[in-house]
């Protein structure tokens, strides 16, 4: 294959899921792009660097902290392009040994999440109070990290958990009475707070316009505006790596979607649940995520 003289170097975050692991390993080939790939094992720890330092050219980034960066003037464009779209009502739990717990019951009690901002907890709250009656007003929420936008500052209701502490300890010690967990459990005691929550999963996105975003894809602003054609080609080769992967399903719970219309309806919720969960100052509509070159990728 012959290399174009305009050929770029991108500096990108990148993790190596199934979907994208066909581009990171070469088998998806560009002769206009160059991938540089860092060593972050958990690419959510390349967030911080991205929207404070902007240390890279292109990359996933959580789309919660995308919409929070765009109202503070962050220098990137996105693509709609999803990265990482999963179901999210698994990762809530509660400790079974002090009894059965429904997600009504959350209401007076403690609820526990890594970071106020984690586009994954803006969705749980979202849903659980959509579908399952929960009134986050009458529920203390205790987090454990900064978010990732510096500007940003977390609402005065949310309080900070002491540094030397664990969520799923404080769990087990029952001072918070459910928490964001993540996929995996670390403990037996641990259960769902939604019973059957992959079958729940299923249904809302079913539901509801389609499996939730967590991560899409963005570029350095600067090459969106001087070099269309590489945001173009970008484009092209995470489709073309995600086309590889056989392990997800396709049609309407295809957690990795591409193109504006794809994920009209999921952005338009995740959009109103960060405006209801004072994440974003005022509400976006879709269209303006993008400029002329993304908004037009299919």
């Amino acid at each position: 294959m012959l290399t174009r003289p305009d050929k770029i170097k991108l500096h990108t975050l990148l993790g190596s899921y199934p979907n994208v692991v066909a581009l990171k390993d070469g088998r998806v080939k560009s002769d206009l792009i160059e991938w540089d790939f860092p060593d972050f094992p958990v690419p959510n720890r390349g967030f911080k660097p991205m929207v404070r330092e902007h240390r890279f050219d292109c990359g996933e980034l959580a789309i919660v902290t995308f919409l929070q960066a765009k109202s503070y003037g962050l220098p990137y464009v996105l693509l709609p392009a999803t990265v990482l779209g999963r179901g999210q009502l698994h990762t809530v739990a509660y400790n079974s040994e002090r009894g059965v717990m429904k997600p009504s019951d959350l209401n007076g009690k403690k609820f526990g999440v890594r970071s106020y901002t984690q586009t994954t907890g803006i969705w749980v709250r979202g849903i659980l109070a959509e579908s399952y009656g929960v009134d986050w007003s009458k529920v203390e929420i205790t987090t454990m990290e900064d978010p990732h936008v510096a500007e940003y500052k977390d609402p005065p209701f949310v309080k900070r958990a002491p540094a030397t502490k664990q969520l799923p300890q404080m769990l087990i010690d029952g001072e918070v009475d459910a928490a964001l967990i993540g996929d995996k459990f670390p403990d037996p005691r641990f259960k769902t707070l939604i019973p059957d929550a992959e079958n729940a999963n299923k249904e809302w996105a079913l539901g509801h316009g389609g499996v939730p975003v967590n991560h899409m894809v963005i570029v350095r602003e600067k090459i969106a505006k001087e070099r269309p054609d590489v945001v173009e080609e970008i484009f092209r080769l995470f489709k073309a790596a995600r086309d590889l992967d056989t392990s997800a399903p396709k049609g309407a719970l295809d957690p990795y979607r591409f193109g504006v219309e794809a994920n009209r309806a999921a952005l338009e919720r995740i959009i109103d649940y960060a405006v209801k969960q004072q994440m974003i100052p005022r509400k976006f509509t879709v269209d303006e995520l993008f400029d002329d070159t993304t908004r037009k990728l299919a």
